[in-house]
């Protein structure tokens, strides 16, 4: 994930009128104990995930085309580096950590980012941004030739590591994330997910060589069918 100093206002949401339903099939595994589970993950009318918890974050602003979601940045995040746990991402991304807590959070003194999602070690969801804006997660990067890619992608942030293997259930529910994105952002295809070292490579390298691609395109594929993008990794 990348820094911005910059700061606006998060913009108040309208109550939910409507929302996207996506039930997934009950064969599907979501622990390491294989227990047989259904999914709902359900997008309101105001762009929020109805299933995550909704912490606003001020590090956000308008997108110049809400429509124009083609992206989904796949970053990695733990604070302090290499440790799990606690409340100090969800402080960073609302502008409430106490960087004096601990020496290895000094840097991020007057840094401000976001991200729309945050997905712990748990599986449990935390939403900063609505979907229609744009969090600041990707800083300076590219996709195919078009730069600024905050502009027209969601950022999810794993909380993980570059090393450390990622947990059973944050697949499933990236997954689960992914396919209810590409049904209601029909821009957004399985070929759009991405990692944040891809579209700034060189500069950043999350979400590392731990994360396991193929049983990331699996899981979306297994929702979603082979119609919304081929597999690419």
């Amino acid at each position: 994930m990348l820094v911005a100093r910059k700061q606006h206002a998060t913009p108040d949401c309208e109550p939910a009128k409507q929302s996207l339903r996506l039930v997934m099939p009950t064969c599907l595994r979501h622990d390491a104990a294989d227990q047989l589970h259904e999914t709902q993950v359900r997008i309101g009318a105001d762009h929020w995930l109805e299933s995550a918890a909704r912490l606003p974050s001020p590090n956000c602003d308008e997108r110049t085309d809400p429509d124009d979601i083609v992206l989904l940045v796949v970053h990695n995040i733990s604070l302090p580096p290499g440790r799990f746990g606690g409340e100090h991402v969800k402080q960073f991304f609302t502008n409430c950590l106490d960087c004096g807590a601990d020496e290895a959070l000094a840097d991020l003194e007057g840094v401000r980012v976001s991200a729309h999602l945050f997905v712990d070690r748990r599986g449990a969801i935390t939403q900063f941004v609505r979907f229609d804006h744009r969090a600041w997660h990707a800083g300076q990067s590219s996709y195919r030739g078009r730069s600024g890619c905050n502009d027209y992608s969601i950022g999810v942030e794993l909380e993980g590591t570059d090393e450390a293997s990622y947990e059973p259930i944050q697949y499933q529910v990236l997954a689960d994330i992914a396919a209810c994105l590409m049904r209601r952002y029909p821009r957004l295809s399985l070929s759009g997910i991405v990692g944040h070292q891809e579209i700034a490579p060189g500069r950043k390298t999350d979400p590392g060589a731990s994360f396991d691609w193929p049983r990331l395109y699996r899981d979306c594929l297994q929702r979603i069918g082979g119609a919304r993008g081929a597999h690419r990794r």
